[in-house]
């Protein structure tokens, strides 16, 4: 009996966090999180920041303790912009690495990524990149403008926010690992896809399931210049 428990308690501890939520329900939470996080007064993301973004990412939910040595605790969705400045149909990624101290606050937290740059980009399209590491990260700023932003964090291929307690602040998560979740990517795209296809080369429709998540995307990153 003793054994079965320890069996239990071992599923549990090591089970990815997020692992039943399904690719519509991640689309879902990614856009309650980045509605919060560009109406939150005086503390969201900056307007402006969001327009130079050449990618959007949205991790909801990453719970504190629920990951391994290699293992997964945060599933989220990307979008990129495309040749008319709106945003692209979304690609599913997991976040992941090595034991990391939680920096967050609170028991979970809401994560959310802007790729600032080509060579940010270039990572992303990759089979999985290291914040801090392959790519250059920096917690964001917050506030209306970036105009206190840092050379360093305006120099970054990756800006970090997190909400812990319904509170966005800059965070640094450096040694995360973030690659293309293939699974979640097949399950709503019906077909393999890789990240490349969908945020670059933009070759699938926006499904049904992600169309309100793009819309908003496409509103909260949209540039002055698009009128």
């Amino acid at each position: 009996m003793r054994a079965i428990v320890s069996i239990l308690i071992s599923a549990l501890v090591l089970a990815p966090a997020g692992a039943a939520q399904r690719p519509a329900e991640t689309l879902r939470a990614a856009e309650q999180v980045l509605k919060a996080s560009v109406t939150a007064p005086d503390k969201g993301i900056p307007k402006d920041l969001l327009e130079r973004a050449e990618c959007v990412g949205v991790f909801p939910g990453v719970k504190k303790g629920a990951f391994v040595v290699g293992g997964e605790f945060g599933r989220g969705v990307f979008s990129c912009r495309m040749r008319d400045g709106s945003m692209s149909a979304p690609a599913h990624f997991t976040m992941g690495g090595p034991s990391l101290g939680w920096q967050f606050g609170g028991q979970e937290a809401d994560i959310v990524l802007l790729v600032m740059n080509e060579g940010g980009l270039k990572h992303l399209l990759s089979s999985k990149f290291t914040l801090g590491g392959e790519a250059s990260a920096a917690a964001g700023p917050v506030g209306r403008t970036a105009q206190a932003a840092t050379d360093a964090q305006l120099h970054a291929q990756i800006l970090s926010w997190s909400r812990s307690r319904g509170v966005f602040l800059g965070a640094s998560i450096e040694g995360i690992v973030v690659r293309p979740d293939e699974k979640a990517i097949e399950e709503l795209y019906g077909r393999p896809l890789t990240a490349r296809q969908i945020l670059v080369d933009q070759s699938v429709r926006v499904p049904a399931e992600a169309k309100s998540f793009v819309r908003a995307t496409s509103q909260y990153a949209k540039r002055s210049s698009q009128g």
